[in-house]
């Protein structure tokens, strides 16, 4: 439910396969509600369940030409320049599990996640990995990035998801999660959780996933003041019912 009523509205899947709302409003307003209520089944209990291609067992991968060009906006570094300490903790991570795929996503997890003191941080884009790692510090965005570019560093492909996760069941509300996706030649997409040293499977509910962290935002659009001068102020209150998380989607 939105209000004010807006003008117009189109559903739409975006470039990764994420269902979209684009709305639109004519009148000026001092106040935008956007409530989402939604129940979810599940089916994956084995995060495991596929198996790899032949050649996307060992690290780096020899991509089929028509395949990488379809990857290579998930390969690009999230920084400017390529981040040495993301390329050091992938060198280092790729000898110890002797560049096995699955070793090397598994240690790379449980790296960040048992290194790294998690910080609440209610705004602001992602940390460079470098910053997260050196600090060892960082929210769930920084872990998801720095899991990211060390992944980028071996020549796999991941991308930024937000969502919500299961959590406390005793808890009556749930604040927006981020993780991460790696793309699994003969597997698709497959989710990992550093801050919880998780490999998804059903306790997560995926809402957007990108290449750039900032396009999967659950909410994100423009306002206009509505008079010169004004002053503007914007806050976002993301919840969930606990009842919805009886059942949650799958991360495949």
């Amino acid at each position: 439910m939105v209000l004010p009523q807006p003008q117009g509205s189109s559903d739409f899947v975006d470039l990764d396969g994420s269902n979209l709302i684009k709305l639109w409003f004519g009148q000026p307003t001092e106040k935008l509600s956007i409530q989402t209520l939604a129940q979810v089944e599940t089916s994956c209990t084995n995060p495991f369940a596929y198996l790899l291609e032949p050649w996307a067992n060992i690290i780096p991968f020899d991509y089929p030409s028509s395949l990488l060009k379809q990857l290579e906006p998930y390969l690009r570094t999230y920084s400017f320049v390529p981040d040495g300490s993301a390329l050091e903790l992938a060198q280092d991570i790729a000898v110890t599990t002797k560049g096995n795929t699955l070793d090397f996503l598994f240690t790379l997890n449980q790296r960040i996640y048992q290194d790294c003191k998690y910080i609440i941080r209610d705004t602001g884009e992602p940390f460079p990995a470098g910053v997260t790692w050196r600090d060892k510090q960082g929210s769930c965005r920084d872990y998801a990035v720095l899991f990211m570019e060390v992944c980028r560093a071996v020549g796999i492909a991941p991308r930024f998801v937000s969502g919500y996760q299961e959590g406390d069941l005793e808890q009556q509300s749930r604040d927006l999660h981020a993780w991460v996706e790696v793309y699994l030649p003969g597997a698709g997409w497959r989710g990992y959780d550093p801050t919880l040293g998780l490999v998804v499977s059903d306790r997560h509910i995926p809402l957007a996933a990108s290449a750039i962290p900032q396009y999967a935002a659950a909410v994100e659009g423009t306002v206009i003041p509505v008079a010169t001068g004004a002053k503007i102020t914007s806050g976002l209150q993301a919840q969930i019912s606990i009842k919805a998380l009886n059942e949650v989607i799958s991360n495949q």
